[in-house]
This record gives C-alpha cells, sequence and structure tokens, in this order.
C-alpha cells in the first residue's frame, strides 16, 4: 500500500498550522487508495440491496409470523444479549418488510453515491445504519442466514463505516484491515482445504465440485464436461490463489495489487461456474480495494481528516486487531472451523468453505397429488424449485448474488435429514395448504385450485448427463430414485404429529 500523503488542505495554509495537518494527513491517510476504496463502497452497498431485497421477498414464508421458523418464537427463547436485533424488541410481518426495505433503499442510495455527498459524520451514519439494519436481520434468520457470506458481508459492512467518504483520503488502518479480511477469507478456504478431502491434494475435486455444489449455474455442466486435465489445472489454480497469493497482499505495490487482482480473476471463474449468493461478489470487492491503486489516477485533493474521525478509526482499528485473535488461532489449529461467528456482532469472523467434497449429488424432489389414498391411477405432480435442479430437462439458471434460502437448504436436506429437522414438516405443511407465501418461493403451483390431498418427498440421484445423453434427449441431467425422504403424509395426519 502506498503511503503518500495527500495534497495540503487549505486549512494547512494558515500561519502555524500546516505542518502539522500534513504530518496528521501523511501517517493517517493513503491518498492513492481513493479508487479503492470507491469501488469497493459502491459494490457493497449493491449488494447489501441485493441482500435486502432478498429477505423481503423470502421472510414471510421462512420467517414471519406464519412462517416456517417464526421470528416471535425465536425470540421468546433467545435473549438480546445473544441476538441482539430490533425484532427482540418489536416483531410483525409488516414492521419486518417495512424495516428491510428501508435497508433496500439506503443501500441503493448509498449505491448511487449519497454517502459522497454529505458530511463525513453522516457517511459513516448511513453505513452504520446499514450494518445495523443488516445484523438485526441475519441474528434472528436461524438457519436460512447460516452462510457464511452473511457474516462476510457484515465484517466488511462494519469496516465500511470508517473508511470515510469524498471529504477524506481513505485511512491507512482500514485499507489494511480490508486485506487482513480478504486474507482470512482466502487462506482459512485455502488451508481448510489442504486440512481436509484428500482429493484436494491430489488434485482431483473438481472432477466432482461442479456436478455436486449446492446450486450450479448454467455454465456448470460444460465446466463439468472440461476435460479431467484442466480439472487439475483448475484445482491447481485454486491452491495458488487461496495458500500463495492471499501472503502477497502484505507486500508492497504493486506486487500486492497483482496479487489482489489474481483473487478476483478466480472469483469470477466461481462466478461463472456456480451460484454462491454474495460471496464471490464481496471477495472481488475486497481484491479490487487492493488492486485499484494500479490503474487509479491522481488522487483527488481532500481536506484533513477531523482529529474525531482518526480517534474513531484508531478505536475500531484496534478493535477489530483485538478481536481477530480467535480467527487468527483458528487458521493455525488443526482441527479449522469455517464460517464461525465469536461474538453476536459479528465484526471479525473465520471462512471457509468445501473442505470436503461430495461425489455423489442427491436431490430431494417433493411431489403432491390429488388422491387421498394411492392407487395404481395415482398421479404424483412434482414441486419445482427456482434454482435447485428438478425437472431433468431444465438447464440450471443464474442466480447469484441473488440467494434462495430454500434451494440451498434443500441441498442440504439431502445430504443429511438432520440439516431439515427444524424446518422440513413446517415446510410440506404449507404446501398442504397452497400457503401463497411459501409457493412464491417455487417455480410454479401444479394445484392451482386446490391444495393436494397427500404431500411426498424422495431423494433422487443425479448427474449431468454425456454429450450424447444431451444430443439425444436434451435433457442436462439424469435421474434415478433411491429412497424415500417423506412418505405421503395428509394435513391432517401431519397436524397429529405436531
Amino acid at each position: 500500500m502506498r503511503f503518500a500523503g495527500a495534497a495540503v488542505p487549505r486549512a494547512a495554509s494558515r500561519a502555524g498550522g500546516g505542518s502539522a495537518t500534513h504530518g496528521r494527513v501523511q501517517w493517517f491517510s493513503d491518498p492513492g487508495s481513493w479508487l479503492g476504496r470507491l469501488v469497493f463502497q459502491r459494490m457493497l452497498a449493491a449488494l447489501y440491496l441485493v441482500a435486502f431485497v432478498a429477505a423481503a421477498r423470502q421472510f414471510r414464508a421462512l420467517l414471519g409470523a406464519r412462517g416456517m421458523l417464526p421470528i416471535p418464537d425465536f425470540v421468546a427463547r433467545v435473549p438480546f444479549r445473544v441476538s441482539p436485533s430490533v425484532f427482540q424488541l418489536h416483531y410483525s410481518d409488516g414492521f419486518f418488510a417495512a424495516w428491510v426495505w428501508g435497508g433496500a433503499v439506503l443501500a441503493a442510495g448509498v449505491a448511487a453515491g449519497a454517502a459522497d455527498a454529505v458530511p463525513l459524520w453522516a457517511a459513516m451514519v448511513m453505513w452504520a445504519v446499514l450494518w445495523a439494519m443488516y445484523l438485526s436481520v441475519v441474528n434472528v434468520g436461524q438457519t436460512w442466514y447460516g452462510f457464511g457470506w452473511e457474516t462476510l458481508l457484515l465484517e466488511a459492512g462494519a469496516l465500511a463505516v470508517f473508511l470515510g467518504n469524498a471529504d477524506t483520503a481513505p485511512p491507512v488502518l482500514i485499507m489494511w484491515l480490508l486485506r487482513w479480511l480478504l486474507f482470512r477469507v482466502e487462506f482459512g478456504a485455502g488451508l481448510i482445504k489442504m486440512r481436509g478431502d484428500r482429493c484436494w491434494r491430489d488434485l482431483t475435486c473438481l472432477y466432482y465440485h461442479h456436478e455436486t455444489q449446492p446450486m450450479p449455474g448454467p455454465l456448470s455442466w460444460f465446466f463439468h464436461r472440461l476435460p479431467k486435465p484442466l480439472h487439475r489445472v483448475e484445482t491447481g489454480a485454486n491452491h495458488v490463489a487461496q495458500l500463495v497469493l492471499p501472503v502477497l497482499l502484505f507486500t508492497p505495490q504493486p506486487v500486492a495489487g497483482w496479487a489482489a487482482l489474481g483473487m478476483a480473476a478466480t472469483q469470477l471463474w466461481l462466478v461463472l461456474s456456480g451460484n454462491f449468493a454474495w460471496l464471490n461478489w464481496v471477495t472481488i470487492a475486497l481484491a479490487l480495494s487492493a488492486a485499484a491503486p494500479l490503474w487509479a489516477g491522481p488522487p483527488p485533493s481532500p481536506g484533513a481528516p477531523p482529529v474525531w474521525f482518526e480517534v474513531l478509526v484508531v478505536a475500531a482499528a484496534a478493535g477489530v486487531i483485538g478481536l481477530s485473535y480467535r480467527p487468527a488461532r483458528n487458521l493455525l489449529a488443526r482441527e479449522q472451523l469455517m464460517n464461525t461467528s465469536y461474538e453476536p456482532l459479528h465484526l471479525v469472523n473465520s471462512y471457509g468453505a468445501f473442505g470436503s467434497i461430495t461425489r455423489v449429488r442427491r436431490e430431494i424432489v417433493v411431489e403432491g397429488t390429488e388422491d387421498a389414498v394411492s392407487g395404481p391411477d395415482t398421479v404424483w405432480k412434482a414441486y419445482e424449485f427456482h434454482g435447485k435442479p428438478g425437472e431433468p430437462s431444465h438447464l440450471p439458471r443464474q442466480f447469484a448474488p441473488y440467494h434462495l434460502r430454500l434451494d440451498w437448504l434443500m441441498w442440504f436436506a439431502a445430504l443429511s435429514p438432520a440439516y431439515a429437522r427444524s424446518w422440513f414438516l413446517p415446510f410440506v405443511a404449507r404446501l398442504l395448504e397452497n400457503d401463497r407465501d411459501t409457493l412464491r418461493l417455487l417455480r410454479g403451483n401444479p394445484f392451482p385450485d386446490l391444495p393436494p390431498a397427500r404431500v411426498r418427498a424422495r431423494v433422487f440421484r443425479y448427474r449431468f448427463t454425456t454429450w450424447r445423453e444431451l444430443r439425444e434427449s436434451g435433457e442436462w441431467w439424469h435421474r434415478t430414485a433411491e429412497r424415500e425422504f417423506l412418505a405421503p403424509v395428509s394435513r391432517s395426519a401431519l397436524l397429529g404429529r405436531r
């Protein structure tokens, strides 16, 4: 990172104040990172927008008063100190909707540049409000919000509060902490792979990953069909991006910038090959904050930072450094944890993904029938999901950075029923009622007039078709029924289970 001082502001030309002010600017600010801050903040605000919109569109079925895991039930048993949230103080579906749509509006304004058009203190308030609003959602989100990219968005958002705006040059300390976050995201993921599945060490994990990942994208079939030597190259390049390049982030420019750019490139590869919500995009934003100085023009000449801002930034940096002890220790631990928060504000966390790779893809197919009793003429109609594989002829679609929470949890449920213990039966109960909010999470309703009499769920083994099978059948998947996940159940029988 370049430590060049900003141009002397107008206030510094006053008698007796020039050298002291310039000295403060020089140690505190990094004008050369102005573009990195701009790109990072605008991208982060756009991702906040996506996160709030996703929450607004899905919460009623997942977390609403009549949802599968109702927030009122959660806050009744979990105290505020464990999971701080505005919804601990008050909850209604209308209040939640107003909260998340309000967050979306604020995020859209910040993404459009509103935080650079107001005084420094007001910009900090905007970023702090975005963070607090999304924290309130995550902390009552339960299983639906148990993903690493939730804490990643919150941690990045907390740092954004102290990055300042166009009124002042980017603070050196916070720019370095962005690199520390990027390092933990990438290096943590790299270490957990090397400590985990053997296929990462023998370079064969990509033989399976594109086919068995939680939510394939429209190009995943083609990535899976790449020659095996290229899959080995993919795996080796992943190790370089996650175990070598992160270390170079702490070297001077331009080495650090090129290392960050390499990480951004590998993240774009992941964007093309699958759907991982905003995980890749937050990582790209972090990488660009370090890479932007490679092509940034002359920095603007903002005024000297106010003393109160310096004090807040130094205090925030000290806090992050102190909270980094446990995540740093986790990187060195033999039993490394992934995607772990150590305190309820999600300020400094551990990250990592895909320490093990599934070799076989299994999917739960949920079906309903109009018949109260099964017979030879019983017709079962499948519920199709937006993102997860279902009908073999459906090409997977691109949704990321938008997050389809039910679709993702269905993938985990196929790995083990334990992942679905808290929400799957409530999900089925709502299908048996033709619940409007639940059906909005699906591609369509095969029972538009009356609810089904019974619903069942079966586990199928899925694999991508070959080139020949695709040409002959037009199907992207081949599937084979394996076992029953849920026996046919009626609404009355399901009520009796509760």
